[in-house]
């Protein structure tokens, strides 16, 4: 199957501005978070509560209209303004998020249940996608590793897999128009990635909840890997003893790794990932930066790749 690439056109020169800051559609269920002070999108809402993460970059913040408005979130089309034009349809309330698999505390969640309002942090990370272009964001939002402890894997879950929402009717994409990839989308993490303080599930940025375009209500955040690991909308977290058989990997592996760091010295077959460009910095035409190995995270990461193959396990 042939895939599509995205536009590379900035949406401000595809789509009005008011077509994609339309808060009316954005409403994200922040009363079913349970956090102290939160509230919906549109004038006059409140912050969500969060502190500052000592493992955050202090990196020139992406605009929160670029964040928004240019996005991969292939369930609502596939150039970079679908999301933010076609994602009001997604209904985030109420939401729900199974955990099982190989766990002694399998459980379905309601999602105010399953979020800890004391543990969420404010994390700036660097994202970078696999097509060459990065933002650097300030999610609000918590450990993986706290949904981890509170499962209880047993001794034999070596990965953790995710699940999209599927739901035809509210995610344009899904419904057989456009077969781009096989739905629901799934992704995987090992175990130990799973567990890294950098990981987390966002349920929020810029100080507000998650806007649909970026995932809501809740999706992963892996920082050193490249955006299609970090799967959005999630409704289900499951360990297994063997490596999830994820996506983008199905649909192309020799183009899309399981492992999927960000690493300059290897090429996507169809383009170079040795520069990135930073939206927002220029347009099209600005100066391209290096890629960093692991995205910059390399003294926080490299340790769990020591003695792998990064060119074999890509």
């Amino acid at each position: 199957m042939m895939i599509r690439r995205p536009s590379d056109v900035l949406p401000s020169e595809i789509t009005p501005k008011d077509v994609y800051f339309n808060r009316r559609h954005f409403i994200a269920g922040a009363a079913a978070l349970g956090v102290a002070g939160a509230a919906p999108f549109g004038a006059g809402a409140a912050p969500l509560s969060a502190a500052k993460s000592p493992l955050s970059t202090d990196e020139k913040l992406t605009s929160k209209q670029d964040v928004t408005s240019y996005n991969n979130f292939y369930e609502f089309g596939v150039d970079k303004a679908d999301p933010a034009a076609n994602a009001g349809t997604l209904k985030t309330k109420p939401w729900t998020v199974r955990v099982d698999g190989l766990v002694a505390k399998p459980a379905e969640y309601q999602l105010e249940d399953f979020i800890k309002p004391s543990t969420l942090e404010e994390r700036i990370y660097r994202m970078r996608c696999v097509e060459g272009w990065s933002m650097v964001i300030p999610w609000i939002g918590f450990p993986l590793a706290d949904v981890i402890k509170r499962a209880e894997p047993q001794s034999g879950a070596k990965y953790v897999s995710f699940e999209t929402l599927y739901r035809p009717e509210e995610m344009r994409g899904q419904n057989g128009l456009l077969p781009v990839l096989d739905w629901p989308y799934v992704e995987g993490l090992r175990m130990d990635e799973a567990m890294h303080p950098l990981t987390i599930l966002a349920v929020g940025l810029y100080g507000e909840t998650l806007p649909n375009q970026n995932g809501a209500p809740i999706r992963l955040v892996v920082p050193w890997k490249y955006g299609f690991k970090g799967i959005k909308s999630i409704t289900r977290i499951s360990f297994t003893d063997k490596e999830p058989e994820t996506s983008w990997n199905k649909q192309a592996s020799n183009e899309y790794g399981f492992y999927a760091n960000v690493n300059p010295g290897v090429d996507h077959p169809r383009w170079s990932q040795a520069t990135e460009r930073r939206i927002g910095e220029g347009g099209l035409f600005a100066k391209r930066r290096e890629t960093r190995l692991f995205n910059g995270y390399a003294d926080q990461v490299a340790s769990l790749y020591a003695g792998m193959d990064l060119r074999k396990f890509y």
